[in-house]
């Protein structure tokens, strides 16, 4: 995890560094830059330069991987006339760099960024567009990054929308950052959202050919398995150490499972952490599933107090007052919060089963009106801004990477073309998310914690009712808002 932003026209050099401290806590590690050339491990209180540019790049790093074989390394990072900086994780990192080790890339790749410009740039003959569009095909991540070439600036963000990407385009400048807030102070009359899989190309918008939610083909139900294990395996490549946000319900437990699987195998340290007030659903059922697995669990208590001490930044954070989206940004704010304090850099979450799988309440009628598959693929179209935005903005208040397997590329369109019969049993299917705890269960998990019924996080943590009957009465939430 990192923070990327981004300068074109007029502006001055001091404008991105203000870029850079705002989002700052996404990358506390160190920053870099690019003007005319790279300037690495930039003291960001004490940069002067007040020479003329066209284009500035900049990068606040988030050190996740440190052995020998893989680094997390400060950026931008360049090859030949390509400069570039990226936010997120790469999951087949050895298969590209195995690639290119193949095609005579001599460099050696040590970090996400590296393997990343180094690919672009050798399907780079003068149309950096294609070349993007090349590299795009051939990663498999959760990430944003933009990528310079001395005349063409390209923006590109992954499938799902996981990391995020905003930009404003003025007369005279034009702008590109991780965080909202940064592009804020700089006069722009409207932020746009770089959408899912799109390239922005020199400010123009360039689609996919057809987004992930769109994909039609057909699938084997027994395949699930097989998929979301991949999909952990590949989570935690690198990591000796990771935090699950963790209500005991049957997506978190599924993870912690198939975690421990893999600590079997590999060193891999593994603490789930639940918050609620106290005597809650989820801290209850969080305590009886870390009981089961066997696994440490560290929970939060929260209260009217807590929730009005941070409140203001949850919100600010988010962008939007709406109740539901504090309630479950809240959740991800504490359980991260905690995380961090224990020296966790990156943690996992459960966030898109509900969606894929057909878990929410709402589906019922969705189902009894043959519209499931067609619900469920307009509320994975529309995550990214809906929950994604949120959840990774209030988990990197705490300088914490988010990690979300169920959203892996080639899991999501499996899960997106499975029947609705799979998903939902009838009309009276008060559980949902059939296949999904058949899982659970045939792997391990008791019927307690694979049957449990879904508990929307703001209700199971007891915080929705803390909000309306203690917070909302007497402060106003849209104080907090730009």
């Amino acid at each position: 995890m990192s923070s990327i932003v981004g300068l074109q026209g007029n502006f001055k050099v001091s404008d991105l560094i203000e870029m850079l401290k705002i989002s700052k806590n996404r990358g506390p590690d160190s920053s870099g830059v690019f003007l005319d050339n790279v300037h690495l491990n930039i003291d960001l209180n004490n940069f002067d330069d007040d020479g003329s540019y066209n284009i500035a790049l900049g990068h606040n790093f988030f050190s996740v991987h440190g052995s020998p074989e893989r680094s997390s390394l400060s950026q931008p990072v360049s090859k030949d006339n390509l400069v570039l900086v990226f936010d997120g994780a790469l999951y087949n990192f050895n298969t590209i760099r195995n690639l290119l080790s193949k095609l005579g890339v001599e460099d050696e790749i040590k970090s996400d960024g590296d393997a990343l410009v180094n690919l672009i740039d050798f399907y780079n003959e003068g149309d950096l567009l294609k070349a993007v569009k090349s590299a795009q095909r051939l990663i498999d991540g959760d990430y944003a990054f933009a990528v310079w070439d001395g005349e063409n600036l390209a923006l590109c963000r992954d499938p799902l929308g996981v990391k995020p990407l905003f930009y404003a385009v003025g007369d005279d400048l034009c702008a590109f950052s991780s965080s909202r807030d940064a592009l804020y102070g700089l006069g722009f009359d409207e932020i746009s959202t770089l959408l899912p899989e799109h390239i922005l190309f020199n400010w123009d918008d360039v689609a996919p050919v057809q987004a992930i939610y769109e994909k039609i083909m057909e699938v084997d139900a027994s395949k699930l398995s097989k998929l979301l294990k991949l999909s952990v395996a590949k989570s935690v490549e690198g990591l000796d150490k990771l935090g699950v946000i963790f209500s005991g319900g049957v997506d978190s437990s599924i993870l912690a499972l198939l975690l421990q699987d893999i600590s079997c195998n590999k060193k891999l340290d593994i603490t789930l952490y639940a918050v609620g007030r106290d005597g809650s659903k989820d801290l209850d059922a969080a305590k009886y599933a870390a009981e089961y697995l066997g696994l440490p669990l560290k929970t939060q208590i929260i209260d009217e107090d807590l929730i009005k001490q941070h409140i203001g930044e949850v919100v600010g954070a988010i962008g939007d007052d709406n109740l539901m989206k504090v309630g479950v940004g809240l959740t991800t704010y504490f359980a991260t919060k905690i995380a961090a304090a224990d020296g966790q850099k990156v943690v996992f979450s459960g966030q898109g089963a509900d969606e894929l799988f057909g878990g929410y309440n709402r589906y019922l009628k969705s189902y009894e009106e043959g519209n499931l598959d067609l619900e469920i693929r307009e509320d994975i179209s529309n995550m990214y801004h809906v929950n994604l935005e949120r959840d990774d903005a209030c988990a990197m208040l705490n300088s914490v990477e988010l990690r979300l397997p169920f959203l892996d590329k080639s899991l999501v369109e499996y899960a997106i073309n499975l029947p609705a019969k799979n998903k939902i049993s009838g009309s009276g299917d008060v559980l949902r998310k059939n296949i999904l705890r058949k899982f659970a269960y045939n792997e391990g998990l008791d019927t307690e914690i694979a049957y449990r019924p879904k508990k929307a996080a703001q209700y199971g943590t007891g915080i929705d009712k803390i909000l309306r009957k203690k917070i909302i009465t007497d402060i106003d939430l849209s104080q907090y808002l730009h």
